[in-house]
Formats: C-alpha cells, sequence, structure tokens
C-alpha cells in the first residue's frame, strides 16, 4: 500500500502545525503551507515539503497543491486552515472587508475542493477537513465577518458530501473553542465546562480522527470540539 500523503493550508503554527505532527505521527508524508517560514521550518522537522502562501490567493493555493502532487503524486488527506478576517461593529465593516473575509474563509476551501476532487476520484477516496469555529452556529457579534462566512463553510460542506460521497471524497468541519494556542485571557477558558482552554493537541487529535479512517462512515458534519461553550444541540 502506498504511504499517504495529508496537504495541510494553514500548517506553520498553531493548530494546523498540531495537526501536521499529530499526521506525522500516524504515518503520513506531509505538505505543508504558511504565510511566514514556520511552515518550512515544521517541514524540514518532519520530513515534508514546504510552500510560503496564503490561503485566500488562489496562485498560493494553487502551488502548494502542484508542490504535493510533484513530491507524493497523491493526496489522500487535506486540512484547510484559515485566519481571521478583520472584527469590527457590524454595519461598519466595509465592503472590502466583508469581501476579504469572503476570500479568506470560504473560497479557499472551494478552490482546494476544485482541485482535489479529481485526484481523489481516481485514487478512490480521500478526506478533507475544514477547520472553521464554534460559533458557526452560534453567531457572535465580537466577530460578525467570520460567523457569517464560517457557516457558509459548513453548508458548502454538506453540499459537498452529498455530491461526492459516491466517489468516497469526504468532508467535514472541525468546530473548535478557545485553544491555548491563542493568547487568551482567564475569562474564556472560564466558558468552558472544563473551565479551561484546550490544548491545540486536543483540536490536533480531533482533525486527525476526521482525516483518517477512523471516521470512515462521517462525512457532511461539523463537529464541535468547544469544551461545551456552545448550547447547541
Amino acid at each position: 500500500m502506498e504511504q499517504k500523503i495529508c496537504l495541510v493550508i494553514g500548517g506553520g503554527r498553531g493548530m494546523g502545525a498540531a495537526v501536521a505532527r499529530e499526521m506525522h505521527e500516524r504515518g503520513y508524508k506531509l505538505a505543508l503551507m504558511s504565510p511566514t517560514e514556520s511552515c518550512e521550518k515544521l517541514a524540514g522537522e518532519l520530513g515534508g515539503v514546504a510552500l510560503r502562501g496564503r490561503a485566500e490567493n488562489a496562485h498560493d493555493t494553487n502551488a502548494a497543491f502542484s508542490l504535493a502532487m510533484e513530491s507524493y503524486g497523491r493526496i489522500d488527506a487535506c486540512l484547510i486552515h484559515v485566519g481571521g478576517p478583520p472584527k469590527g461593529d457590524l454595519l461598519e465593516i466595509s465592503d472590502e472587508d466583508w469581501d476579504l473575509a469572503n476570500a479568506m474563509i470560504l473560497k479557499p476551501v472551494i478552490r482546494m475542493a476544485r482541485l482535489l476532487t479529481p485526484v481523489m476520484e481516481k485514487q478512490g477516496g480521500g478526506s478533507i477537513v475544514n477547520i472553521t469555529t464554534f460559533s458557526a452556529f452560534e453567531p457572535s457579534l465580537v466577530f460578525p465577518a467570520s460567523s457569517v462566512y464560517r457557516v457558509g463553510v459548513s453548508s458548502f460542506t454538506k453540499l459537498y458530501s452529498d455530491r461526492y460521497g459516491h466517489a468516497n471524497i469526504r468532508m467535514n468541519c472541525l468546530l473548535p473553542g478557545f485553544t491555548d494556542s491563542l493568547d487568551l485571557p482567564r475569562k474564556f477558558a472560564d466558558m468552558s465546562a472544563f473551565k479551561r482552554l484546550a490544548t491545540a493537541e486536543e483540536q490536533a487529535r480531533a482533525a486527525a480522527f476526521l482525516l483518517t479512517d477512523d471516521s470512515s462512515y462521517i462525512t457532511g458534519q461539523s463537529l464541535r470540539s468547544d469544551g461545551g461553550v456552545t448550547r447547541h444541540m
């Protein structure tokens, strides 16, 4: 059996880096992309390949996909982990910032799906995981643009799973809560039922579950890993 390959968009620091390490531990070879040299350093440590780039830039995501294919000839799993868009009061967010939120959050998922689907169809399957946020289904005025577009990712994910499940390609979302990869005040930890932040490693294990065959009958889902912060059932 050929060694499996994982492409991580946003795999330089924080949760993306933790997922890369977890997938490496599970025997996957890695291709990483992030805006800084952190992805290159991590790839060197884990024996993978890397490219600096931003998810909102189509040229960069195309190049990361091409790097993975040229290096390994296949992609079995892909994690898409993007940054947060600008915040602001709901009606004071400019058109440009709403457009940026779309470019940062939703369009990379659609673009990567276009690239990955023919490859995964030919291989006989694959898994795509989009990291969004716990607030996707409980929108917050603290980050309105993020809330609007991240629920759009869940909607696209469900549509994609319906369309390509027959090809054994799965797409799911991971909705993390407050995590220690960000410098957050104590009040956010207290919102969890556990009264603590999640660790990036905990979120990575949840993502790896969705990326691997451990979740082979799960698709189109938005899995909350938020420590009980949200009340949605």
